[in-house]
């Protein structure tokens, strides 16, 4: 969990120390039968931290990722129980913190520690829940839309009226990632795996889709943009698509890159890059300091929180499992068939 995870609870509003609540730990990386339901006591809040009841869990791949063994630069603060993002009820403030109260309905970005019945994460990194949304909703947004916020507008720096290409347009990523580029001004346009998340991401405001197992992306992309391509592209395959994505770029362009699940090494042909003037960027999250969180989140509750609760914006959620059925979780984001979050739900 967070850095206060091994303090027992005991600030004012919390539970007892003797109190106990459910995680979900990894004692040793493996499949999703490496998850383990254990039981913990219930973490106490430090000096402008909440202590939040969870009731919902986003599922992400970084979460995959670290059960496999396979995240880099783990930050020590993570620990063994998995989870980045949380929707629930503030159950006791720690030292410093303002404008919270135990009862508020919140949702968090955490370090790890998400797949129990409580947390604590930093009050900088929460958000009221948008009006509107049920816990499971709420879970889908802190991770997946910070990441995407931070990648799309802070590193690729994505203009009203620029074109920007997202890949996995159905993931939790890229459903974010639409919406998001979509709400500013921006034209989508989304690579999917079949014909259904095709037309998913087309009702999510991608002005065109494109079948990557039908279609050469690359041919579409240029097609659809007249020969000029995109401004951005925002990436999580990696290196398999590395060169193809360059030659998607407009003169100028920007590829940013969330992940690389499909492989970590990238070859560029460099004069390219230089006469069309291209940038190669991209972000992670969880290594980002506490205070760097908290400009993100501050910027979203500024700039999204008003369009998710006016309806412009909406959180996908597309399966939901008991804490306790954490693994078929994991297997079911493993399999790729969802459009949208897989959510954990406490109770």
């Amino acid at each position: 969990m967070n850095g206060a995870s091994a303090k027992t609870a005991g600030a004012a509003g919390a539970p007892q120390a003797s109190a106990t609540g459910r995680v979900i730990e990894v004692p040793a990386p493996g499949g999703p039968e490496a998850l383990t339901l254990a039981w913990r006591p219930v973490p106490r809040p430090g000096a402008g931290e909440l202590l939040i009841r969870v009731h919902a869990a986003g599922v992400n791949r970084g979460d995959l990722k670290q059960r496999e063994g396979d995240f880099p630069r783990l930050p020590s603060a993570a620990g063994n129980v998995l989870g980045l993002e949380v929707a629930g009820q503030v159950q006791a403030c720690g030292d410093g913190v303002q404008g919270w109260r135990p009862g508020d309905r919140v949702c968090a970005l955490l370090v790890g520690g998400g797949y129990a019945d409580h947390c604590v994460a930093p009050a900088v990194q929460c958000l009221p829940m948008p009006q509107g949304l049920d816990f499971a909703a709420a879970a889908a947004l802190p991770e997946t839309f910070a990441i995407v916020w931070l990648t799309l507008f802070g590193q690729a720096r994505l203009q009203p009226g620029e074109t920007v290409l997202v890949h996995g347009g159905s993931s939790g990523i890229g459903v974010a990632a639409i919406q998001l580029a979509r709400a500013t001004g921006a034209r989508v346009l989304a690579t999917a795996g079949s014909a259904e998340k095709c037309e998913a991401c087309r009702a999510l405001g991608a002005e065109r889709a494109i079948d990557y197992r039908q279609e050469d992306f690359v041919a579409a992309v240029q097609a659809h943009t007249g020969g000029r391509g995109v401004d951005v592209v925002l990436d999580m395959v990696g290196g398999p698509y590395a060169a193809r994505n360059l030659a998607t770029l407009a003169p100028g362009g920007r590829l940013a890159y969330v992940a690389g699940d499909g492989g970590g090494e990238a070859t560029f042909n460099i004069r390219e890059i230089m006469m069309r003037r291209l940038t190669i960027t991209g972000a992670t999250l969880r290594h980002r300091s506490i205070e760097e969180k908290g400009v993100v989140m501050a910027a979203l509750r500024e700039r999204i929180w008003p369009l998710i609760e006016r309806g412009e914006i909406r959180p996908v959620v597309a399966r939901t499992f008991p804490l306790e059925q954490a693994a078929d979780a994991h297997r079911c984001l493993e399999a790729g068939g969802t459009v949208g979050k897989v959510i954990l739900l406490t109770k």
